[in-house]
């Protein structure tokens, strides 16, 4: 507990990929370098509450320059700091009720400059909610584990995912790619990625699910690995959907990581459709996850 809070004090920063965590040290982007970035990936109350906090720090900032002057507001007989912050709001807000209102060419001034600022943050935040509201998500359900099985005589990597929204999703593709420690000739460790084959790696309509397959046979990575090996290479596999949403009009990306002890050797997926009586076919979704023993 006290290495990861020293490290979140540090200047290094942490990166998962998957159940792997990765320090990377070095590199000194300040916060407002990439302030656009972290505006988009912070969460809806990290990003709800860093507007409040400008929003206050504005309006406090401009009521002390309104504070400090010569009754630069009319209707502020006490001459209150509270009132000069109540105008300082309606002034960056644009609201402007009336009764109060610059009477000093300080106040006007101090007026003008507000009112610049408040529609220039104004249009910044209607940009960056209208950027975070119309991102593209796939709404993609990957199945918890990859399976290792009997597939038509062979064994096979087999990943499930299926489509969320139940809408098409046109011309999607997947890839899935096999990561694992390598020792070089040189005795260096080294990452190494493979792409592994599917048997198909694209899919004209992706409404409902979608199982890819990798048949392990001598060309394959995963020829003759077993658990323990994947585990002493900390292995992982990771996939990577795209594909044309037809109701958003745009291309969506979805991404999943495995790691090596996820995968299930000599299981198979549950089956999870079923042919009614009347003719239709049930979908249970809720055996998506579970496998089972061959």
């Amino acid at each position: 507990m006290l290495s990861r809070l020293k490290e979140r004090m540090s200047k290094a920063n942490v990166v998962r990929f998957g159940d792997r965590e990765i320090i990377t040290e070095g590199l000194r982007l300040s916060f407002w370098a990439d302030i656009s970035h972290r505006c988009m990936t912070a969460s809806w109350p990290s990003f709800i509450g860093g507007a409040v906090f400008v929003f206050i720090v504005f309006n406090a900032a401009f009521a002390v320059l309104y504070w400090i002057g010569d009754q630069p507001v009319s209707n502020v007989p006490a001459g209150d700091y509270i009132d000069y912050l109540y105008f300082s709001i309606e002034t960056l807000s644009t609201a402007g009720y009336g009764d109060m209102h610059p009477q000093t060419h300080y106040g006007h001034f101090i007026a003008a400059v507000e009112l610049f600022t408040g529609i220039f943050s104004m249009s910044l935040m209607t940009g960056l909610i209208f950027a975070r509201f119309s991102r593209p998500r796939a709404r993609l359900l990957f199945a918890n584990f990859p399976v290792i099985s009997i597939h038509e005589g062979r064994p096979t990597l087999m990943i499930r995912f299926a489509n969320e929204r139940h809408n098409i999703i046109g011309n999607a593709s997947a890839r899935l790619w096999f990561l694992r420690n390598v020792m070089s000739e040189e005795g260096r460790p080294l990452r190494r990625f493979t792409e592994l084959t599917l048997v198909r790696n694209e899919h004209p309509a992706l409404a409902l699910s979608w199982t890819l397959f990798h048949v392990i046979d001598s060309t394959s990575p995963l020829d003759g690995l077993n658990a323990d090996d994947l585990k002493e290479a900390k292995a992982s596999l990771v996939v990577v959907v795209s594909g044309y949403d037809v109701v958003a009009a745009q291309t969506i990306h979805a991404r999943k990581s495995y790691d090596h002890s996820d995968i299930r050797f000599g299981q198979r997926y549950a089956d999870i459709l079923e042919t009614l009586d009347d003719g239709r076919i049930r979908i249970d979704y809720g055996k998506f996850h579970d496998t089972l023993d061959e």
